[in-house]
């Protein structure tokens, strides 16, 4: 974390006797758009039939040493802050499900979910940050296990406090789940310490894999407000406080 990307190389595999080749021209074009979006060059890529579509882009970057931020760096006493809602794991497969129409997150929940983490990185870096992770597959609570393990201390998380994404907790509720939540409650096992009255339907929430999830930083408690001023003012809207890192055992706490 903390760098800025320079290139970037198409990486595709794609069923061309299956889908229309029209299919794969969005799909290039979206990206495209996304490196140009990150002030970065695509200088080619490599294309390969497959069974089924997989697009992702191999990059290279540069920072500065001693601005490079891990999950492992925070401290007792910081302050931890969320930069995008939770919830795009169940609602991919509510749509996929036929349980909800895209039509509906179109104007809403896509931009954000499709909007890059670097505006929020970039104002963020304006401040003495402790460490840093993307929310990605493992959901909240297994990057916060990471930034736990990590820094050999307690990430504490107001659940309260938590961003989600609109329908994402109504869909939950009517049983919709993703193949990576079970998985994601077996890593956290015996080191997740969940209120003993949370609803079944919050704690899934807690291990719901994102696609293109925001950032949790950790920065001195002092400075957190600050932080958070920041990025809305960089356009990161929803970026809120949702915990803090203790003294303890190594784990994750949940309020």
């Amino acid at each position: 974390m903390g760098g800025e990307p320079n290139t970037a190389l198409n990486l595709v595999m794609f069923p061309a006797r299956h889908l229309d080749m029209g299919v794969l021209h969005e799909i290039l074009r979206g990206g495209q758009a996304k490196v140009a979006e990150a002030g970065a060059s695509l200088v080619g890529g490599h294309t390969v039939d497959d069974e089924e579509p997989k697009y992702g882009l191999s990059v290279n970057g540069t920072v500065h040493p001693e601005r490079i931020l891990t999950n492992a760096g925070s401290r007792p006493g910081d302050a931890l802050v969320l930069t995008k809602p939770l919830g795009t794991g169940v609602l991919f497969n509510a749509i996929r499900g036929g349980k909800i129409k895209l039509a509906e997150f179109l104007d809403d929940v896509l931009p954000i979910i499709a909007g890059l983490n670097g505006p929020a990185m970039r104002a963020a870096l304006r401040f003495d940050l402790h460490a840093c992770t993307d929310i990605t597959g493992f959901g909240i609570a297994g990057h916060a296990l990471e930034v736990a393990l990590g820094c050999n201390a307690r990430v504490v998380l107001d659940q309260l406090a938590l961003p989600v994404y609109p329908g994402a907790t109504e869909m939950i509720r009517k049983g919709v789940t993703t193949g990576s939540n079970f998985g994601n409650r077996q890593m956290c096992e015996g080191r997740l310490e969940l209120p003993p009255q949370r609803a079944g339907h919050e704690e899934e929430l807690l291990f719901d894999p994102q696609t293109s999830g925001g950032l949790l930083i950790s920065l001195p408690e002092a400075e957190a407000d600050d932080l958070v001023v920041a990025l809305h003012a960089a356009g990161v809207a929803h970026a809120v406080r949702v915990g803090h890192v203790q003294s303890g055992e190594p784990g994750v706490t949940i309020l």
